[in-house]
């Protein structure tokens, strides 16, 4: 089953999706899975995993309500306050809905460094694991090292680095990157998404080249076990299409095995987040 393991849904508001900047107005529409269900029969995608995309209770139920009329939505990453203190009841209510597979928090936007080691936070991912709740980890390279501490404290925590923690290609910024990204590969709770690796190189001018010795070192430091394909559509539009995106992982994967290429296409997902 080949899964695309990160793509998002929205109804277009401005400024909800203020992210949406004047480069990026392509995608400045609604995305819905009528949309996506042409995409993916038009590139043998099987299903998919819905994330958030907005920080708040109701996108969460946006996705859930999407997922339950839509059977190739086989799971829902969503959104709850982590840090709010009523986080146990929260994530027991949600436990009720199967296909809710675990949370993320757009940690990429907030300024402190250190946003994922304060205790409020620790505390939501104490209630994540205690619910058998993944947690997608969304961030610039400089917040690595951040979740590198949070990875140590979780052991048993499932992990998944969303696309490939957003390294500086289009300025070839490498070697900090490249040695967080090994050390944090060490912990065997954590995966990481081969995706949205276009739209941090030059949107219009990119090459699989230019974006190859990434996706290399996810491949030596995670293994072919622990990485997942992961579109972000519709976001990858921004810098060309869908089956663009989907050829920049299947070329670069096609030196490996028939086994290791299924798992990176869909396997991982199936396993990492019970689909």
């Amino acid at each position: 089953m080949v899964i695309d393991s990160h793509q998002h849904f929205w109804i277009y508001e401005t400024e909800k999706h203020a992210w949406i900047d004047d480069e990026m107005k392509v995608i400045r529409k609604n995305f819905l899975p009528e949309d996506l269900k042409i995409v993916y029969k038009e590139n043998n995608i099987d299903g998919c995993v819905a994330v958030q995309a907005d920080q708040t209770l109701a996108e969460t139920d946006f996705l859930l309500d999407l997922a339950k009329k839509n059977d190739f939505i086989k799971g829902i990453v969503g959104w709850v306050d982590l840090r709010a203190d009523n986080i146990e009841e929260v994530l027991k209510q949600y436990s009720a809905f199967p296909k809710l597979k675990g949370f993320r928090h757009v940690v990429q936007g907030e300024a402190d460094h250190n946003f994922m080691l304060r205790p409020d936070f620790l505390n939501g991912i104490t209630a994540l694991e205690k619910h058998n709740f993944t947690y997608d980890i969304l961030i610039f390279p400089h917040q690595l090292g951040a979740a590198l501490e949070l990875v140590k404290r979780f052991p048993n925590q499932k992990f998944v680095i969303d696309h490939i923690a957003k390294p500086y290609i289009k300025d070839e910024f490498y070697d900090g990157w490249a040695s967080l990204m090994k050390a944090i590969s060490e912990y065997p709770n954590v995966y990481c998404k081969l995706s949205g690796m276009t739209t941090e190189a030059d949107y219009n001018n990119w090459t699989p080249e230019q974006i190859e010795p990434y996706m290399q070192l996810v491949l030596e430091a995670f293994g072919a076990n622990r990485i997942l394909f992961g579109s972000d559509w519709p976001v990858c539009l921004v810098a060309g299409n869908y089956t663009k995106t989907k050829e920049l992982v299947t070329n670069f994967i096609a030196k490996l095995n028939s086994e290791e290429q299924t798992a990176i296409m869909g396997g991982n997902a199936v396993q990492f987040y019970n689909l």
